[in-house]
């Protein structure tokens, strides 16, 4: 996706974000050196998202940007924009002229009714481009699956379309995706494959249940866990997310995320992800309580 904008773009990213928006901005060209006391990379805008703000940025203290890349629901707070928070975005990004790539790839597991899609908001096909993968959708991870969406009222300043750039990165850089990755992806949206789809979606949903109580019952401040498969757990005082990760990786065998792996505003939280087998998300909760349990947070 970066390759369809090059090295001279700015750039915002959600602050906690998927990793990989960040890591490809500075793959490409698009940074100017990284600055070890603020762990931020110039030239990229890190648009805060924390609890403090209901995880969305505010956008009048936002300096323009040619691109911005957002998620919802967010990897790996869970946090999902409303569907006036889009409308926000989205008229900000008409009015500065930026291209919004919107990641929806855990818009199925949604329960309430804010937007799955940004189409849903009038005036997006005109600013935003869309992607998802069946990686969290049908378990695709590591068999490389998914779509991404470029409207044809989508333009660049100077009014050529963005899909035609598109077709010609795409083209040149990837030969299609394995016949049996696509027949895999035939196979999951016919109705025997989205019924499947669906039971594992809630069997997840339901780890994801009971790895929030768990921490709430442990004291902690817990976000996410109704409409994406994580649990987002600030943690008291001013411990590093790494330290955290390695006391519950040494002291209970617990593989967790550090925060921090996921941008600035990550530091004094962990991820704790939902893809396991109920033995085993059960094992890990008991072992959490035992670590946790005499301990006042």
């Amino acid at each position: 996706m970066q390759l369809l904008f090059g090295p001279d773009v700015t750039m915002a990213a959600q602050d906690p974000s998927y990793p990989a928006y960040v890591d490809t901005s500075v793959l490409v060209g698009q940074t100017q050196g990284y600055y070890p006391d603020t762990q931020q990379y110039g030239k990229i805008v890190y648009m805060k998202c924390l609890p403090e703000n209901n995880f969305f940025p505010d956008l009048s203290k936002m300096p323009r940007t040619d691109t911005i890349f957002f998620c919802s629901p967010n990897n790996p707070t869970g946090a999902t924009a409303t569907r006036k928070q889009l409308e926000e975005l989205v008229a900000f990004a008409k009015k500065n002229g930026s291209i919004i790539i919107y990641d929806s790839a855990y818009a199925i597991y949604m329960s309430d009714d804010h937007p799955k899609s940004i189409y849903e908001i009038p005036g997006a096909r005109e600013v935003a481009i869309e992607t998802s993968s069946f990686s969290k959708v049908a378990g695709f991870t590591g068999v490389r699956l998914g779509w991404t969406v470029v409207p044809a009222e989508l333009r660049f300043q100077d009014g050529s379309p963005v899909i035609k750039d598109f077709n010609r990165v795409l083209c040149t850089t990837f030969n299609g995706a394995s016949n049996i990755s696509q027949a895999g992806g035939l196979a999951c949206v016919s109705s025997e494959g989205l019924e499947a789809i669906h039971k594992m979606v809630g069997f997840y949903k339901e780890n994801t249940r009971i790895l929030k109580e768990t921490f709430d019952s442990l004291g902690f401040e817990t976000y996410g866990g109704q409409n994406a498969p994580y649990v987002w757990i600030r943690f008291p005082g001013s411990q590093s997310s790494w330290n955290i990760f390695d006391e519950i990786l040494e002291k209970a065998d617990i593989v967790t995320t550090p925060g921090r792996g996921f941008g600035p505003g990550g530091e004094g939280f962990i991820r704790a992800s939902a893809f396991a087998h109920r033995e085993d998300i059960i094992e890990a909760t008991q072992r959490l309580k035992s670590l946790y349990g005499g301990k006042s947070n």
